[in-house]
Parts: structure tokens; C-alpha cells; sequence
């Protein structure tokens, strides 16, 4: 169970037979309202065009704003649900990964909304994208 004591090394192990070890996501570090985490530029994350698929962005957007929001809320009362992504793709990545953080904008009781940047290996803006989460008690 995800909570705040989580260490990285217990979440990157969760990630065992999802989507995030199929694509390569690795989560850098966590604290009190932010994740990081990193995804390979690869085959598994590109675009026939061979640039960084905009859907892979998005899971990364959506798989660490809902860890943050885990390692928030209660997860033995409450439960995490997305329930509204977008996201800008303002450039294309260079190197080979990107950079994902996500940081709390709105912590309700009902709800989180969380400012997600991707980011290349200099730091140059790939994608920017906004998650709300729904918390619903179980």
C-alpha cells in the first residue's frame, strides 16, 4: 500500500507488470506535495515519426500526479481516481529520457489537481499538462 512513508524503491517495485515498467517510467523522488520521475526515449515511448509519443506524456503525467495523490490521502479509506487530464505538447524531446514533475496546485478534500512539466535532458519544456484526481471514500 502506497503511503507517505513509501520509499522510491517500494513504489518503482509496484510498478512491476503495469504500463509504467512497459514503458520505463522510474519514479526519482517523492516529497510532501511533488513527484519526479523519469521515462527512456525509446521504442516503447515513440511515435512512428520517431519522436516522443504525446499518449506516452500523458501516462507519465497521470501515473505520478496519482502518486501523489496516494501518498496523500489514506489509501485504507480512500481510493484515487483520474478524472480529467490535458496536457500541451509545446516541444519535442532530445537526448534519451524525459523528466516528469508533478507538483500540487489544489489539495481538497474531494479532489487534487496537480501542474504536471515533462521536460528533455536540458531542461527544455516538452509537455505541460493538468490532472485532477477525484478522492472518493471507500
Amino acid at each position: 500500500m502506497i503511503n507517505k512513508d513509501t520509499t522510491i524503491e517500494e513504489l518503482n517495485a509496484i510498478n512491476k507488470d503495469t504500463l509504467m515498467e512497459a514503458i520505463g517510467i522510474e519514479y526519482l523522488e517523492v516529497g510532501e506535495g511533488y513527484v519526479k520521475a523519469k521515462m527512456p526515449i525509446d521504442n516503447r515511448t515513440l511515435q512512428p515519426m520517431g519522436i516522443l509519443h504525446g499518449g506516452a506524456s500523458l501516462a507519465m503525467a497521470e501515473t505520478i500526479g496519482g502518486v501523489g495523490s496516494a501518498m496523500i490521502v489514506d489509501l485504507n479509506k480512500n481510493e484515487i481516481r483520474g478524472s480529467g487530464l490535458n496536457a500541451n505538447h509545446v516541444g519535442s524531446a532530445r537526448g534519451k529520457f524525459v523528466f516528469g514533475e508533478a507538483t500540487i496546485i489544489h489539495q481538497g478534500r474531494n479532489t487534487h489537481v496537480w501542474n504536471i512539466d515533462i521536460k528533455d535532458e536540458n531542461n527544455y519544456l516538452v509537455s505541460t499538462c493538468r490532472l485532477t484526481n477525484f478522492i472518493l471514500k471507500k
